[in-house]
């Protein structure tokens, strides 16, 4: 099933996120080539520069500056670009102006002959994972939204910090949106197949009651304190993209809490969310319909209908 061929990826947005994504990648000797693609050619030149000087520390790999013409043979097209919110601007305002900043991208990604998987990585990641599958007309196995994988991971990071368990036996997701409405399922969270209700009696360390409110808060509100001490975040998601991209370059079917399409998935359809997915070379194989509670089930609604509302204000 695990496939080693040369390969290339296209990130196209030099910024915090898409130049952490390419040094994750660097070291991670996942590729054969970078190409880095940003409308602020001094700052990508810089960056090109800059991670060039690291090669000799790493596999062998090509980094270099390109074009939209080099999206044709890519693997996979990472998109972490954008625009930031402006003092006086509202949330449906900028979402408006990354939308033509976003059609501008799509359509040279298509003027290229691209047939690639398109990964994004940029915020608010649904909606723009929605409005990507919208411009592109791609089919919507093949546009990925970075979703919640990141949550997940701060959710199994935050149990098994209190649980004192090697992170890698916790299994535990944030579905729904990746922000303000976003759900943990506690009803199937578990350290090595016990579920908490389970394991938390006989785990001797008499700590008293999982503080789920305290975790999940931890968790939803992790990107706003990591903002607010240095100004953006951005090592945590480079190294789950690159999760992302070895799932897909590798052929691994691995699990994951990625954004996309949903088609009547909980009844719920043409709005992008995360749910459990196996993605592989073709993009997402299948979503894995959970049993949640009901509550879980309500929170995954509300969630989904929140980011139709406002999707329903964008100009598309």
């Amino acid at each position: 099933m695990i496939k080693e061929r040369s390969s290339r990826i296209v990130i196209i947005g030099a910024g915090l996120v898409g130049s952490t994504f390419a040094y994750s990648l660097m070291i991670n000797g996942l590729v054969s080539e970078i190409v880095m693609i940003d409308v602020n050619q001094e700052r990508l030149e810089g960056e090109v520069m800059d991670l060039n000087h690291g090669i000799s520390f790493v596999r062998p790999v090509l980094v270099r500056m390109g074009t939209y013409a080099d999206c044709k043979d890519a693997d996979l097209i990472v998109i972490a670009a954008g625009s930031n919110q402006k003092p006086g601007e509202t949330r449906i305002d900028l979402l408006n102006r990354n939308t033509e900043i976003f059609r501008k991208i799509i359509d040279q990604i298509k003027a290229s002959g691209s047939n690639s998987i398109l990964l994004i990585a940029s915020n608010p990641v649904d909606i723009m994972t929605y409005i990507t599958y919208k411009i592109s007309g791609f089919p919507s196995e093949r546009v990925i939204g970075s979703g919640t994988v990141l949550d997940s991971a701060r959710f199994r990071f935050l149990l098994s910090h209190h649980c004192h368990v090697d992170t890698s036996n916790v299994h535990a997701y944030i579905i729904g949106e990746h922000g303000d409405t976003e759900v943990p399922v506690w009803s199937l969270a578990n350290i090595a197949g016990l579920k908490f209700t389970d394991y938390c009696p006989v785990c001797g360390r008499e700590c008293g009651s999982l503080p789920k409110d305290e975790i999940f808060n931890d968790v939803k509100n992790a990107a706003y304190k990591i903002i607010k001490g240095k100004g953006a975040t951005y090592y945590a998601i480079g190294l789950a993209l690159v999760t992302i991209a070895e799932s897909i370059l590798r052929d691994e079917y691995s699990v994951l809490t990625v954004s996309s399409l949903l088609k009547g998935e909980y009844g719920l359809e043409d709005v992008c969310v995360s749910l459990p997915s196996i993605v592989c070379r073709q993009g997402i194989q299948k979503k894995i319909i959970l049993s949640l509670s009901p509550e879980e089930e309500a929170g995954l609604r509300h969630s989904a209908n929140t980011l139709k509302a406002i999707q329903a204000q964008l100009k598309l």
